[in-house]
């Protein structure tokens, strides 16, 4: 059986639908809400379910059961103030989870981010060298939280410690698809989209405020939820390969090409009107992020990544405007 943390979210249930597809057992990790998480996993066949409350008690009972562990489960909202609740979170259940695979001799694949470059100055580059590392500068606690775990992991590794039998770390970018419905105002920009073009209302992006990037020309690496369960599952099935790796799909796009997207699948021409960032976020905001693919490439996959529009047509033609949005 494969652990899912985050099992109920918004990757995590996309993992979980695929898992439970080809025919594996799946133990799935989630806090018990009210946000309507669990109509991700309504149509999943699930091997068993447990709360981060309960985890390590239900290890210590069932984990020789455990073949392998996928780490999403985190404080994922980017204007999180509560520093220690989010690294007790991120931070600790990582590090505790890292340490019991070791033990178990079981793969531990988990989630950083792209949160973890803040502003990008120094680029997007998958180097997990300490040196490589400490140049990044995360923008709010969240990529912090995320980014002293692939430090800490990268010092553990050159300093020869014990691993895991298999350890990698996903630096996500900007992931789309179906069951983020959860998130409100965290969800990807497609559905928040969608919800105004489907009224015949035209979809509201952010103005510039950079002399380099036109109105809409801002630009983010834009990922298939798909393409990354690929990913997860590639590694899963390849053993062998460790590291830290981005999880983009190497080309970045603009939020103009995204709502034009959006607009496509629903049979109409893009129609944009543009409104201020908001100040309290405009000092931070980032106008270009791309992944450097070389890595995960180098390591063996070689899966195409699913194109922005093919991306955007299956997820509102699949589900935002089907009578079901669910995987």
């Amino acid at each position: 059986m494969i652990l899912v943390t985050g099992a109920a979210g918004f990757i995590g249930s996309n993992l979980a639908a695929a898992l439970d597809e080809r025919g594996e057992g799946v133990v799935a990790c989630d806090h018990e809400t009210d946000d309507g998480r669990w109509k991700n996993l309504a149509k999943r066949r699930l091997a068993d379910t447990v709360t981060p409350g309960n985890l390590f008690s239900y290890l210590k009972d069932k984990g020789e059961d455990i073949t392998a562990v996928v780490h999403l489960g985190a404080i994922s909202s980017t204007t999180t103030t509560d520093v220690d609740l989010v690294v007790h979170e991120n931070y600790g259940l990582s590090l505790r989870l890292w340490d019991w695979c070791m033990t178990a001799g079981v793969p531990y694949i988990y989630a950083s981010s792209a949160a973890t470059y803040g502003d990008g100055s120094e680029g997007f580059d998958d180097d997990m060298s300490l040196d490589a590392l400490a140049r990044l500068k995360p923008l709010n606690p969240y990529g912090w939280s995320k980014h002293i775990f692939d430090q800490k992991v990268a010092r553990m590794v050159m300093d020869g410690e014990p691993t895991p039998t298999q350890w990698a770390g996903l630096k996500f970018f900007n992931v789309y698809g179906p069951n983020e419905y959860h998130k409100g105002g965290q969800q990807s920009v497609v559905p928040q989209i969608y919800a105004r073009a489907a009224k015949g209302e035209p979809a509201r992006l952010f103005k510039s405020h950079h002399p380099d990037y036109p109105d809409g020309g801002q630009t983010r690496d834009f990922i298939w939820v798909g393409d990354c369960v690929s990913v997860m599952l590639w590694l899963l099935d390849h053993p062998e390969v460790s590291g830290l790796f981005n999880c983009g799909t190497g080309e970045a796009r603009t939020f103009a090409d995204l709502a034009a997207a959006v607009f496509r699948a629903l049979g109409r021409n893009a129609d944009i009107e543009f409104v201020p960032t908001p100040e309290n976020i405009r000092d931070k905001y980032q106008y270009f992020t791309e992944a450097k693919m070389d890595r995960l490439r180098a390591a063996g996959y070689d899966q195409p990544f699913t194109s922005l529009e093919d991306g955007v047509a299956q997820y509102v033609t699949g589900y935002l405007h089907a009578d079901d949005p669910y995987r």
